[in-house]
Formats: structure tokens, C-alpha cells, sequence
């Protein structure tokens, strides 16, 4: 594998000779034109990382760097929700949508002593309950759908209609006025209750049921959109016993047709190398004149496809790109060094942003950052940064858990149509000849924000990194002091990242920051990731919703 500084220099290089002067993508602007193109508000944050692009910058200003959620100082409102919230929130048309439990129990026909995975509908206003989605238990169990997880995706939302996956493996569409317009749309017409408090259900689509797919754990894919394609990750993986997968041959990704739920085409490219569940979420954009749909798989490679696939319900390939290096190794519990993607890629200027990791359960482990070329090769090409070959030069066939063993005399080559511009585990910030714990890239399932040529991520062991987006250079690091699971959020010139033991880090959005501004408690873990919209915060822990306003003042909490 090239050396961080010779990818840096070629990196360098290509820049120079394309002519892209340094910061010269400003993804506020284009998230707000991204928007635009869609029936949502100006302002609105309608999808998980709000656009295409899944860059966490939305266009706001005076945006609180101090409350209190004791006191109610700067809080316009709070919801509760389960008693465990993973889904990222996303505002749309007046509404706010959050994945969670239900041991809040807003539906009077199930108490919170029943078990679902629930999408709730809030208003963005004035946080008053309007509508849940409720997705029964699947009857086979942890294995398929996790006790208490609840929803763990984010929707999205395009003006009247709402797309999501549930936790039994399905994909839906949604009204987002729910029966509250007093109509029952369809398809879809047999819901158990058409009451004013619950979901009004279009089309569903069982990809267990249709496709074979057996999801590990849980289902859980923010699902994206391009024109009337719905791009999905079927979170197909690995059994109870964590070493058998059930249904290689059944699909790991899937377009759809958004207002039908008509399967366009469908790919299962991780196949038998799946490594343990997919959680990733897809990515869309538009490269030079090419447009990409991006899925980062479960074993740890990432895909680019026609969005379009070739027109007969098959993938078309453009690119494919391992994450991991040739000699990592999986092991069951995360004793390894091979990872798979739980993050999502972020485009970044033309530029593909994504780092590997594993379920957080697995603990910390190494991890390792990448910045791709998606244009390098766009003829279905393998633009890994090595290929693996055994003692004689032979190229290998994939393997799941090793691509390359040392000891038989297997090697790693330089692959000369890589895609790797830059690649990042660490580096040596305090110059002391040595990467020290502090300065390692760990796992992780966050998703990098940028701006400003500024990259911002957050790892397992509770590192919060700072990198210079073009080249790699690392300029700082964080501890945290607590596990990190969400992404960061860059807007009004300042960073906020939350972490497990439920505080919010606020940093100046600059390269020299190295030191949070402050660090506010949310009196429980924040797994999710802050998010802005219409000039409110939100932001969720375990257990509640908030809003927060500069300004705003709400009744104390108990």
C-alpha cells in the first residue's frame, strides 16, 4: 500500500493539474440546492445527513452553544421517546421524525410493555405527538430483530410521502399527514386502525418475505432517493451462530420504484464475504457527468452503481473499492483487524469520504479512514489500493475472513489503478517520532462532516479527529472520555458531536480548535447525531427529543 505521504502528493498533484483550487465547494450552498429540487422547506433537513451528498452542514446562524435541559434555558421544547433511540431525526414540512422503542407508549392499543420498533411524527414547532408507525417483533427473534432497538434508520421525506425501513425487513412509504387528513391512501388500505395518532401506509415491501433476505439483529438503512429510484441496504448478513450466512445469494442492495415499491434491480455483491450484519446507508451524486449510487458493504467494501442499473433488473457496476488492508483478519467478537462499513459515505467536492468499523459491541479495535477517486475507473474496475496474490504472483480469489495470509507466502501488490487518494489510521501530530493511542484512528460507524476543507469524525474509543479533507493531515484529536456512535454536525462556524455518557462537545469549526468551547450534558446517552433545521437544533438521547432555540425558555424537567 502507498505511504500516506506519497498518496498525499499524488493527491496534490491531480488537484493541481485539474485545476480545483482549495476550498472551492461550499456544501452548505449546495445542500440548500440540493433541497430545492425536492417538495420540502427551504431549510428543512429531510433525509439522514439532510441531502444527497450526506454532508452534515446545514445554513443556519445563531444557533445555541449553551443550554440547560434541567432548566429549560434555550430548550424550546422536549418529546419523549423510548427508552432507546438510535434513529437519526429529520424535519420535513413542519414535522419531525425520529426512530425509537416503544416503552413511552404513546398508542393507547400498545402500552410500552410491548415490544415495536416505532417511527414517531412530531411537530417541529411546538414538539406536540402526532403519529407513530409501529412494526411488531418479528417471531424468530434477536436474531433478526433485537429486543428493545426499536428503529435505528432515519426516513425520507419528499412532500407528502415518507420512506423508510422497518425493523421486520421492510421497506414502506408512508403519509406523512398519516390519517390526521382523514383519507386511508393507498395502495396499501389494511391497517389494523385508521385512528388520527397512527400511520397511514402506502405500499410495503417484504424483502424478507420476497427476497430471502435474513437482516442480522435488526434492519437499519436511511434509504435515499434519485428521481423516482429508492436506493436500499437489506442489512443481509451472518446468523446466530455469527459464522454461517443464511442467504448469500439473496440481495444486499436494491433500487426501487419510489411511488410503486416495484423492485427495478437488485445486487448481492458482498454475497458469502459478508462479515457480520449491513447497517450502512447508501449515497447518491452526480460526478463530472456521471451519476453514482454508493453502498458501502458488509464486507467492507465500498460499490458504485448505475443508478439506473443495465435495464434488466441487474446491477451495472462502475466501481469497487476494500477498505481494508489485504492481511487484516476477521475473528468472531471483534478480536480482528478486518472491519466492515456501518458508516456512511460522504461526497465531498468530488470526493468520496468513508471509514470502516464494526458493531460497537465488538469494542474499539483499529480503523481506518478513506478519501476515494470516484472517477479513476468507471468500467466496473477493481480500484482497491492492492490486489492480493499468492507466492507466484497468481491473483487470489476473495475470501471472507483473510484476503491475503502472510505465512503461505501471499502478498499484497500496488494496484496502479487505484482509487485511493488518501488514506488515514493515524499519524503523528505531537511529532514525537511515534503514534501514540491518542493520535490511532479507531472504529467507527460515524459519518465524517465537512467544510471548509475541515474533516470531522468520531471513533469507538472516544476520539474526536480533525483532518485536513484534501490531504489527510491530521491537525488534532479529542478525547471524549465516552464512546462516540453518531456523526458530527458543522454549522454557524462551530462542531457538536455527542457521545455515550450523554454529553454534547461543542469546538469551534476551525484547524487550530484542539479544545471544545464547552460540553453540555443531555442527562442520558446520545447515540444520535445533531441536526439543524428551519434555525432549531435537534438533538435526541436515549430517551427524549429536543429542540433547541436561542432564546427559548421551556418548563424545567422533572
Amino acid at each position: 500500500m502507498k505511504s500516506l505521504t506519497a498518496i498525499t502528493t499524488s493527491l496534490m498533484l491531480a488537484l493541481s493539474a485539474a485545476g480545483v483550487a482549495r476550498g472551492e465547494e461550499d456544501p452548505t450552498a449546495k445542500a440548500l440546492t440540493d433541497i430545492a429540487k425536492i417538495n420540502v422547506g427551504e431549510h428543512d433537513w429531510p433525509q439522514w445527513g439532510g441531502w444527497h451528498a450526506r454532508n452534515n452542514t446545514p445554513d443556519a446562524t445563531n444557533i445555541p452553544a449553551e443550554w440547560d435541559v434541567s432548566s429549560g434555558e434555550n430548550i424550546l421544547w422536549s418529546a419523549p421517546l423510548g427508552s432507546q433511540s438510535y434513529g437519526n431525526a429529520v424535519v420535513a414540512n413542519g414535522q419531525v421524525y425520529v426512530g425509537t422503542n416503544n416503552h413511552h407508549g404513546y398508542l393507547k392499543r400498545y402500552p410500552k410493555t410491548v415490544d415495536l420498533g416505532v417511527l414517531a411524527c412530531f411537530d417541529s414547532q411546538t414538539g406536540e405527538f402526532l403519529w407513530q408507525h409501529s412494526s411488531r417483533k418479528l417471531s424468530t427473534g434477536r436474531v433478526h430483530d433485537w429486543p428493545d432497538q426499536g428503529i435505528c434508520c432515519a426516513p425520507f421525506v419528499d412532500g407528502e410521502r415518507l420512506w423508510f425501513v422497518t425493523s421486520r425487513g421492510e421497506v414502506r412509504c408512508l403519509d406523512t399527514q398519516g390519517f390526521r387528513d382523514g383519507e386511508n391512501d393507498g395502495p396499501f388500505k389494511s391497517e389494523d386502525v385508521e385512528a388520527a395518532d397512527e400511520a397511514d401506509v402506502i405500499w410495503v415491501y417484504d424483502m424478507m418475505g420476497k427476497n430471502g433476505v435474513s437482516q442480522h439483529n435488526m434492519c437499519s438503512c436511511s434509504v435515499t432517493s434519485a428521481g423516482n429510484l429508492l436506493f436500499v441496504n437489506t442489512s443481509n448478513g451472518v446468523d446466530e451462530s455469527h459464522i454461517s450466512i443464511p442467504a448469500p445469494d439473496a440481495p444486499s442492495f436494491m433500487a426501487l420504484n419510489r411511488d410503486t415499491g416495484e423492485v427495478l434491480w437488485t445486487d448481492k455483491s458482498p454475497g458469502e464475504n459478508i462479515l457480520h450484519g449491513q447497517w450502512s446507508s447508501p449515497t447518491f451524486a452526480v460526478f463530472g457527468e456521471t451519476p453514482q449510487i454508493l453502498f458501502a458493504g458488509g464486507d467492507g467494501w465500498v460499490y458504485s452503481f448505475v443508478p439506473e442499473g443495465d435495464g434488466a433488473g441487474n446491477a451495472k457496476l462502475l466501481w469497487k473499492f476494500d477498505c481494508n488492508p489485504k492481511t487484516s483478519k476477521w475473528e468472531l467478537g471483534g478480536a480482528g483487524t478486518r472491519n466492515n462499513i456501518i458508516a456512511t459515505p460522504v461526497v465531498y467536492d468530488g470526493m468520496v469520504y468513508v471509514a470502516v468499523g464494526q458493531d460497537p459491541e465488538h469494542g474499539e479495535g483499529l480503523g481506518h479512514l478513506w478519501c476515494i477517486d470516484p472517477l479513476k475507473k468507471t468500467d466496473g474496475s477493481d480500484v482497491s489500493p492492492t490486489f492480493a496474490v499468492d507466492a507466484d504472483g497468481n491473483p487470489l480469489p476473495r475470501r471472507r475472513l483473510q484476503a491475503v495470509n502472510e505465512r503461505k507466502g501471499e502478498k499484497a501488490i500496488e494496484n496502479p489503478d487505484s482509487a485511493a487518494l488518501w488514506h488515514y489510521n493515524g499519524g503523528d501530530i505531537n511529532g514525537n517520532g511515534e503514534i501514540d493511542w491518542e493520535e490511532e484512528m479507531h472504529r467507527s460507524c460515524g459519518t465524517v462532516a465537512i467544510k471548509d476543507d475541515i474533516l470531522y469524525i468520531s471513533d469507538f474509543s472516544g476520539l474526536f479527529h480533525c483532518l485536513n479533507a484534501r490531504t489527510g493531515e491530521p491537525y488534532w484529536t479529542y478525547d471524549l472520555f465516552a464512546q462516540a456512535w453518531g456523526s458530527p454536525l458543522i454549522v454557524d462556524d462551530k462542531v457538536y458531536i455527542g457521545d455515550e455518557d450523554g454529553d454534547v462537545a461543542i469546538f469551534e469549526h476551525a484547524a487550530d480548535a484542539k479544545e471544545p468551547i464547552t460540553e453540555i450534558s443531555m442527562n442520558n446517552s446520545v447515540y444520535s447525531t445533531p441536526i439543524v433545521a428551519g434555525g432549531v437544533l435537534f438533538i435526541s438521547n436515549k430517551s427524549t427529543l429536543y429542540a433547541i432555540k436561542a432564546g427559548a425558555q421551556s418548563t424545567a424537567s422533572e
